[in-house]
């Protein structure tokens, strides 16, 4: 029997840029079979939005000169869904693995198994949660993780094949720990409003972990404590 081999990597201080070359590199090597799954968990110190692959959100000097302005770096990605924004109080998760189930792959099925494992992160904290979309938020899905309506998580999924055909899937979560959420969603508003988009992003739709607990845990525990929860996972 061959041995499952599994790569867990923290990078609490990073730039966007390195944690993306980094969910990049693990994703290679569970398509090539060297990895069977890796969990990726990452936070930036440097405010940074990240804009999808789309001619429907545009990176115009307009734009990156008003980001900046505020202290916002601006970054494309070769990927669809809508713009991200990245803070240190914003914990990023990547799961990536080999879909080995005896169902057949679906979207639906490997959503609820992300959402059914940081479902467990929270409720280790004392914090019940519930899994649909939430108006007016940013990167709105129906697999957001809400807190009494409130969306604290936001996950994204892809799917690839892997070197003998074989489902691999890409799902990841930004888990709101502790941020101001008016500057926030600053970098989104705005990218809507200069690419002429008329959608309207809201403060209150979202919430953050801190203001649910007495305290914050650690920055550590929080990471040892999300690497508990997928442990079941795949």
């Amino acid at each position: 029997m061959v041995k499952r081999k599994n790569r867990i990597i923290q990078l609490p201080n990073t730039t966007v840029e390195r944690a993306f070359e980094k969910e990049s590199e693990l994703l290679k090597k569970v398509q090539q079979n060297t990895l069977q799954q890796a969990l990726l968990l990452w936070q930036t110190p440097e405010p940074t939005v990240v804009l999808p692959a789309s001619k429907k959100w545009l990176a115009t000097p307009e734009l990156i000169d008003q980001l900046h302005e505020k202290g916002w770096q601006i970054l494309s990605r070769r990927t669809g869904g809508a713009p991200v924004p990245q803070v240190a109080g914003v914990l990023n998760v990547s799961h990536m693995y080999v879909w080995e189930t005896n169902q057949p792959y679906s979207i639906s099925d490997s959503y609820k198994r992300f959402c059914a494992a940081l479902q467990r992160f929270f409720k280790a904290l004392g914090i019940e949660t519930e899994v649909h979309a939430t108006p007016f938020s940013y990167c709105d899905g129906d697999y957001n993780i809400n807190i009494k309506g409130q969306k604290v998580v936001g996950t994204a999924q892809r799917v690839m094949l892997g070197q003998q055909g074989e489902k691999i899937v890409l799902a990841q979560a930004c888990i709101l720990l502790e941020a101001d959420l008016e500057q926030l969603i600053y970098p989104i508003n705005l990218s809507n409003a200069l690419n002429h988009i008329d959608e309207q992003v809201k403060a209150d739709a979202h919430t953050c972990l801190a203001d649910h607990l007495a305290s914050l845990p650690s920055e550590q525990s929080l990471y040892q404590q999300l690497i508990q929860a997928f442990a079941p996972v795949a």
